[in-house]
């Protein structure tokens, strides 16, 4: 099968060519999917494209017209993809659904514990020479309540890790995690008293849009005043105007993010040649206490080599088959 791989970059290119194990004629491409971009998919059986890759319903149009009928997405979800009009169209997108869940889980520990030891500060003092410690105070993560908000894989992994540090953990889900609660000490409440009471909320929630702005400034208000936020599932749970409000008012007391609302236009380039003029996320990245990663939770090679396996194993059953148990064009 004829490839074009979309928004290919250094760090996932030799796992996808590893993966193929030459069975495609993978070609790739730094640029993203777009309206510009599509032409580019001339010839092509298939493309595989990433979070950042627009497919909206002319872009699909476009592939379809240059004769491309499978669309294999690297990641879990996107919301760039139009799947009914994939599906109008015959064109079959699956995804990976399933890789490491400790990739994420273990970022969101690494925001918290910089965000909690002041270690982002601490470096920074070093650096000028100054070494006093006025500054660096945090407090012990044992006997501290966490707040977990999605107990999937990710939320697991993560209440495991919390676990371990001697935390009490509270989780809110629709679906109880019944493996989990026979692992550890957990209990389950609803999502108003598990933000209320816990020192720090992670959010772990697989996206829907009925959960848009879950945090706003309603949810901020009921926080326990000084807790720790981190999210580093969506951008879009979080109303960040109303999250800048809870950093103001010190009801937070530090933000860890790996997502933004906004971040198709911001994660995944260069803008040092190129000024960001998003005035909102700018504010938010001007915060000492607020610590931001551009969607790099899932960035180890093991989630990497999952991802590219995945994606290639889509590939295979689509040219041997027709079909994939992966495809989301129903979902």
């Amino acid at each position: 099968m004829k490839v074009l791989v979309y928004s290919i970059f250094g760090f996932d290119k030799p796992f996808m060519k590893k993966a193929a194990h030459g069975n495609h004629e993978l070609v790739f491409s730094e640029e993203h999917l777009d309206e510009n971009t599509a032409d580019l998919a001339k010839g092509f059986d298939a493309v595989s494209v990433s979070t950042s890759d627009v497919a909206s319903a002319a872009v699909l149009q476009k592939l379809y017209t240059y004769g491309v009928k499978y669309i294999a997405l690297r990641a879990v979800r996107s919301d760039l993809i139009d799947l009914p009009r994939a599906k109008s169209l015959a064109m079959k997108v699956a995804n990976a659904p399933t890789y490491s869940p400790y990739s994420i889980a273990e970022h969101a520990v690494g925001l918290l514990l910089a965000l909690n030891r002041k270690l982002i500060l601490g470096q920074r003092l070093m650096h000028i020479g100054d070494y006093r410690m006025d500054h660096l105070v945090g407090f012990d993560l044992h006997g501290k309540t966490v707040g977990i908000i999605g107990t999937g894989a990710i939320g697991a992994a993560f209440a495991r890790i919390m676990h371990g540090f001697g935390c009490k953990i509270l989780a809110f889900d629709a679906i109880e995690n019944k493996e989990l609660l026979a692992e550890i000490p957990l209990s389950y409440g609803s999502f108003e008293d598990v933000c209320a009471v816990s020192d720090v909320v992670s959010v772990h929630a697989q996206w829907n849009d009925s959960s848009k702005q879950m945090f706003d400034k309603a949810t901020f208000s009921t926080l326990k005043k000084g807790m720790i936020f981190i999210n580093t599932a969506h951008g879009g749970f979080v109303n960040t105007e109303d999250l800048i409000e809870a950093i103001e008012n010190k009801t937070i007391a530090a933000v860890g993010l790996d997502v933004y609302d906004k971040e198709h236009a911001l994660f995944y380039q260069d803008h040092t040649e190129s000024p960001i003029t998003d005035p909102l996320f700018l504010k938010l990245r001007s915060y000492p206490n607020i610590l931001i990663t551009g969607h790099q939770g899932f960035l180890t090679k093991e989630t990497l080599a999952g991802i590219a396996n995945i994606t290639i194993a889509n590939l295979n059953a689509w040219a041997y088959n027709g079909t994939s148990e992966n495809e989301i064009n129903e979902k």
